[in-house]
């Protein structure tokens, strides 16, 4: 068995100030949101073995801010590269993490299914597992949907208290 959670970015800003796309930078929800799903992430084991973070910017930001707030609750979360990971994750953004996630859900969680359909939003978290034994064997509509959760999820939850 194999899973793999994808990190959708959090909230940025809308230009950088470079003007390169790669250097915009996380706003000031989009700090809170990375801190709340970094938060749930550290309250939720099993944890990734192994973590691959896009170069932009604002990936790099949401992952460092998620996981100072995975330690805060988990003493040890093993961050080195396993040869063999048993669970990964990619932060990453869009296009192409939401495109990822929706080609890689063939069952699982229906309700999940379906608000994934409509948007990954940004620090959106996707958990899907795979009957597998290598990660070669990973193909499209084979990923058995597990969680889909985003920041909006955790807080509408929490007021739900």
């Amino acid at each position: 068995m194999r899973r793999l959670m994808l990190l959708r970015h959090a909230k940025t800003e809308t230009d950088s100030p470079s003007g390169r796309d790669q250097d915009r930078r996380l706003d000031e929800r989009g700090h809170k949101d990375a801190a709340r799903i970094g938060g749930w992430i550290g309250r939720h084991p099993p944890f990734p073995d192994f973590v691959q973070v896009s170069p932009a910017v604002r990936a790099q930001q949401t992952w460092e801010i998620a996981w100072e707030e995975m330690k805060e609750h988990v003493q040890s979360i093993r961050m080195a590269a396993a040869t063999d990971p048993k669970r990964m994750m990619l932060v990453g953004h869009n296009p192409g993490m939401h495109e990822l996630a929706l080609t890689l859900a063939g069952s699982g969680d229906a309700a999940g299914r379906k608000a994934l359909a409509d948007n990954l939003p940004t620090a959106g978290l996707v958990i899907f597992d795979f009957d597998i034994k290598d990660w070669n064997d990973v193909a499209f509509r084979k990923g058995r949907l597990m969680l889909f959760v985003s920041p909006k999820l955790l807080k509408q939850a929490s007021d739900d208290d």
